[in-house]
């Protein structure tokens, strides 16, 4: 099997052009380490990981192949450090990772517990966001503008594998549908949660880290949700869902 190490290599150039498209035009990602694409693999007869199809491994020069590895109807490249180091982004190159192809973004009805990112910037956040909601039970994730890359190889690695787990879909703006519909803000005319309806179907969104929902018009339909606190002004972003979406789940349990 033949090792690359040379930036100049056709196909190390050719693999990073395929990566080089983000956001709406992102046709492929990386799954990088051996965890995540363990937990694409545990997904990836759900619709959401169906979503994602393997196209290509790659390898670290010196490393054991993974055991999905022989099990993937897909060819293998070994690089060398610098080369899965520069793919990767990060001081540590992982051992493994694995090129994806992005299929069609999901259509119809949505889900009946749905999270909402508007104007999430940043790929960890959105990944952690993305994390809680799963974990708590929610079922689709939609997008708003100027929210980062959900496929971003960041935001995957932030989120543990949330993306194989729920739909996600982008939307340009909100439009309200018979479910309950909150935007996380603890300004004026917001509703405590702790008296709030979070039955479903419920609609979740969370704001921009720096300013919320400053500039955003907000439709008829769409209410203020406030998480009570003491001696801060507000809550990180990702924080504030995680609180959130375990409210939820709490309440449909008991």
């Amino acid at each position: 099997m033949p090792l690359l190490t040379s930036k100049a290599n056709p196909r190390f150039k050719a693999l990073q052009a395929r990566l080089k498209a983000g956001g709406p035009r992102r046709e492929t990602t990386l799954l990088l380490g051996g965890k995540l694409i363990e937990a694409w693999a545990e997904a990836r007869l759900t619709p959401a990981g169906g979503r994602l199809r393997p196209v290509l491994w790659l390898r670290l020069e010196q490393t054991d192949p993974h055991p999905l590895e022989a099990t993937l109807d897909v060819e293998t490249q070994v690089l060398g450090e610098a080369l899965m180091r520069d793919l990767a982004e990060a001081g540590s190159p992982p051992e493994h990772a694995l090129l994806m192809e992005l299929g069609p973004e999901p259509a119809g009805p949505l889900a009946p517990r749905v999270i909402g990112a508007w104007g999430i910037q940043d790929p960890g956040n959105l990944g952690a966001i993305l994390r809680s909601a799963a974990a708590f039970g929610f079922q689709e994730a939609l997008l708003g503008p100027g929210c980062a890359d959900p496929f971003h190889p960041k935001a995957l690695r932030g989120s543990m594998g949330a993306a194989f787990l729920m739909p996600l879909r982008r939307v340009d703006a909100l439009k309200p549908d018979p479910g309950h519909w909150y935007a996380l803000d603890g300004g004026p005319g917001s509703v405590p949660m702790g008296q709030a309806d979070l039955s479903e179907p419920l609609r979740l969104w969370v704001g921009n880290e720096g300013h919320g929902w400053q500039g955003v018009e907000l439709p008829a339909g769409l209410q203020r949700l406030a998480i009570p606190i003491q001696g801060m002004e507000s809550l990180n972003a990702a924080v504030a869902a995680g609180i959130a979406c375990y409210e939820v789940a709490r309440r449909i349990t008991h």
